[in-house]
């Protein structure tokens, strides 16, 4: 075998070199001591069964330093078999059995670049390694295809991890955005919904007292008539303060109004009404701005519309806007309740809004459709100019006054429609009115019909 200008095979396999940058092939470099043009055929096949070499599937050809080609195990496995094909090539120099158009690398290429050439350049079955250069084309080393794929799964697998993590966070600031504008949403109806806590909370109080009063001169009367009733009863001589006791008697009978006595069942219930309305208007709150929004369950959409109704209902009766409501039997569907409610909050806010006369309309209607549950909101407000509506769900964009819109509403309602496998189209005539349509799948985010567009 011809002398090799490199390191001898002892020296070649001692220790590794040091790695290079980690964007190189440094780091996947085995060294392997080259074969000479010379080597006989029969030399290189007693090489391949050195334990060294285990894990090549060639062994590189060098002369004066630089790579002239390769010879694979395969390319020797078709001599051996031939018949008398040791006898016949063993003495042969390797080099007429070389492939001379094997790989070569600089060992500074970046690995996706090297599984790229390899891809173009390698066939399949895969039978030969690629040869590692230095800057000046002087060899190195030996290369396995399939060190480099498992470095670009590892790579992959990392990306994936950077991008699963940038997901993530995305996600979560994309959570924190929604529940923020739905606090703005909340936050701008605050004076609207106290008064609608304060009137009921006004009759319940009223009513308490009025309860109070009744209940204690009765309960006076009571202890004044227990007092004679006592005295008569008693069986002896009637105590000598029993006209001071019936005169007390006669006067707490004239402070005691009887009717309303009668009225006290009247007033409990309508106190129990007004408690009833608070309760019902805080749950209502409750669901909206709860922090689980993104929870699936099933949820009944009409319920749903009631509730946001009755958040918006201050700005409505404000603004004299008589409400259509044309809700149809629809059954429960699998969605994220909170996230529905802020659509629905959204639709119906805007369309309040948009009425700027005392004629205001909002129909709200449900519908199912083949395998989709639509929500139609539509008001005979202003419309929208064809060159707004084009960008009406773009995030930021808005019409309204500075300070009253955040112009993320739409966009946000858009977001969760769309994350639930559902459509949001709208329609708007200038000077007639705007009709917003939501079509949201029966069987909730990710069902066939849902996922088509």
């Amino acid at each position: 075998m011809a002398s090799n200008p490199r390191p001898s095979s002892d020296a070649a396999t001692a220790e590794p070199p040091q790695a290079a940058p980690p964007r190189g092939l440094s780091a996947l470099l085995r060294p392997t001591a080259a074969l000479g043009l010379d080597t006989p055929v029969a030399a290189v096949a007693d090489r391949m069964l050195d334990a060294r070499h285990e894990g090549l599937l060639s062994l590189p050809i060098v002369h004066e330093g630089r790579p002239v080609g390769a010879i694979s195990r395969y390319a020797l496995m078709r001599i051996f078999l031939m018949p008398y094909g040791r006898e016949i090539f063993g003495r042969r120099p390797i080099v007429e059995m070389a492939n001379r158009e094997v790989l070569v690398l600089p060992v500074a290429t970046p690995i996706q670049d090297a599984a790229r050439l390899i891809a173009e350049h390698v066939q399949s079955p895969i039978t030969e390694d690629f040869i590692l250069t230095d800057a000046d084309g002087v060899y190195l080393g030996t290369g396995v295809v399939l060190d480099v794929l498992r470095a670009m799964d590892a790579r992959l697998a990392q990306r994936n991890r950077e991008l699963q993590g940038a997901y993530d966070r995305v996600r979560a600031s994309q959570l924190q955005l929604i529940q923020s504008e739905k606090m703005a949403s909340l936050g701008q109806m605050v004076a609207g919904l106290v008064h609608e806590i304060n009137t009921p909370l006004g009759y319940v109080r009223n009513n308490v007292e009025m309860t109070r009063e009744a209940l204690a001169d009765a309960t006076d009367l009571v202890g004044a008539g227990e007092a004679v009733l006592g005295a008569l009863l008693d069986g002896g001589e009637p105590p000598a303060d029993l006209p001071a006791r019936m005169a007390t008697l006669a006067e707490l009978r004239t402070r005691v109004d009887a009717a309303a006595l009668a009225d006290l069942s009247g007033l409990l219930d309508d106190t129990l009404h007004g408690l009833t309305q608070i309760g019902e208007l805080i749950g209502h709150l409750k669901d909206f701005s709860r922090l689980d929004q993104a929870r699936t369950q099933k949820a009944d959409v009409n319920h749903l519309i009631d509730g946001a109704l009755r958040i918006v209902q201050h700005i409505l009766n404000r603004r004299g806007i008589e409400v259509v409501r044309a809700v149809a039997e629809a059954p429960p569907i699998d969605c994220a309740p909170a996230q529905i409610n802020q659509v629905l909050l959204n639709l119906l806010g805007n369309a309040a809004q948009a009425i700027e006369h005392d004629r205001g309309r909002i129909i709200v209607r449900t519908q199912v459709l083949g395998e989709r549950l639509l929500i139609l909101v539509e008001d005979n407000g202003k419309g929208i100019a064809p060159e707004d509506i084009k960008r009406i769900f773009d995030p930021f964009f808005t019409t309204k006054p500075v300070g009253q819109g955040t112009g993320l509403g739409l966009a946000i309602a858009h977001q969760i429609v769309e994350q639930h496998g559902g459509l949001i189209r709208v329609a708007s005539r200038p000077g007639v009115g705007t009709r917003f349509v939501v079509a949201l799948p029966l069987g909730g985010p990710g069902t066939a019909d849902g996922a088509r567009a």
